[in-house]
């Protein structure tokens, strides 16, 4: 894979940092600016409804810019956003600058999907969305745990500031390492906008959307609250909000390694082993949760098998909208961040029922159940190659 790949896949991991950061923050900015956790947790899908508006809306805008300078310009928009935030005593305000560091991350990721692809053969856009994806993998190993630590020994502020300060070597290393010319800087073959929009009217291309919101829109419902499970349905103490991350990190490192291994030419195997094991996997956590140790071996299970899914997904997103090579990137982006944004939502409202902190957990299992119901009949269009057809 070529090296401004794993540049691009550095600034994704500054980026991944900051979406997922906030799941062991939760607590302590909610105390500190005098608002419920589960008023918080709008925080996650201010970031994640910004992504999904900002992804087609960049993409459009920046359709005919040079790559690098999007890019460029995207990530430090990002860090100016996460400066502001860092010093504000407003919930509100807080929300603003989410929403607009929502909106860069979803440009820079628009453009960045179909830079990566550029980069590669045409066969293997798996491989190449294997590497750039292993940015927010590489996020939830280090930056969030990492962050995780930081708020406790420092506050949440901090780690807003660190994530500022992150972007800065992802910024130099976009100028050092991605070419002038390479990327959606120009529609190369001529496509107008108004047909790649078109392209949104395709029911696989709808399809491959609908089950990557809805398998994101799992992994955000519990990976949001998963600190309150850990220390108060598991009795774990603080620190080990740092390690259930890392585990989930690690797990989803696993998983999309996998995916760029297997979505180019598999990408059907991969949805029918990892759809049922995944809603058995929410629901045994959400059983075991109250066993620390079932509760960690699950939680990197779930994150590989979430990953995998998720990582297959996306790829079909992208081989499903070949006809939107410059738009393409943003679907792939807007059908994560409709399941980033309705998850957390989705589990919010469950936090109040009798199953108190584990209701995100039964939700997840829902929400994978409902993609597998809806993707088994639709098999033979997940089961297809690169080139769209039936895998030989």
């Amino acid at each position: 894979m070529p090296l401004p790949l794993y540049l691009l896949a550095l600034a994704v991991c500054a980026m991944g940092t900051s979406e997922f950061m906030l799941a062991g923050l939760l607590p302590d900015l909610a105390s500190d600016l005098g608002v419920t956790v589960g008023t918080a947790s709008a925080l996650t899908s201010a970031f994640a409804i910004g992504m999904v508006v900002g992804a087609p809306l960049m993409a459009a805008l920046a359709r005919r810019w040079p790559a690098r300078s999007s890019l460029l310009g995207f990530v430090l928009v990002f860090a100016a956003a996460h400066a502001v935030g860092a010093v504000t005593s407003s919930f509100a305000v807080l929300c603003a600058t989410r929403v607009v560091a929502a909106l860069a991350n979803a440009g820079f990721l628009a453009v960045a999907l179909t830079t990566a692809t550029s980069l590669v053969p045409a066969h293997k856009k798996g491989r190449a969305l294997g590497v750039l994806l292993s940015g927010t993998t590489v996020a939830t190993i280090a930056g969030v745990p990492g962050g995780a630590v930081l708020g406790t020994l420092l506050g949440w502020r901090a780690v807003f500031w660190a994530v500022a300060a992150l972007c800065v070597p992802a910024a130099v290393g976009i100028v050092a390492g991605i070419p002038v010319r390479r990327g959606p800087e120009k529609p190369t073959d001529g496509s107008p906008l108004r047909a790649e929009l078109g392209v949104l009217k395709t029911p696989r291309l709808l399809l491959v959307m609908l089950l990557a919101a809805l398998v994101n829109a799992a992994t955000f419902a519990s990976f949001t609250f998963l600190a309150p499970v850990v220390t108060d349905t598991a009795g774990l103490g603080e620190l080990w909000i740092s390690v259930a991350l890392v585990l989930f990190g690690g797990g989803s490192f696993v998983g999309v390694t996998a995916a760029g291994r297997l979505a180019d030419r598999h990408p059907g195997p991969v949805v029918a082993v990892c759809g049922p094991l995944l809603v058995v996997g929410w629901l045994a956590l959400a059983v075991l949760a109250e066993r620390p140790v079932a509760l960690l071996t699950l939680v990197f299970v779930q994150g590989a098998l979430s990953f995998a899914l998720g990582g297959t997904l996306i790829t079909r997103v992208l081989y499903e909208a070949a006809d939107a090579p410059a738009m393409g990137g943003s679907y792939a982006t807007a059908a994560l961040n409709v399941g980033a944004a309705g998850g957390p939502l989705i589990a919010a409202a469950g936090l109040g029922g009798s199953v108190g902190d584990l209701g995100p957990l039964w939700a997840s299992g829902a929400l994978v159940a409902a993609a597998v119901a809806v993707a088994f009949p639709a098999r033979a269009v997940l089961a297809g190659g690169p080139g769209g057809g039936a895998l030989r």
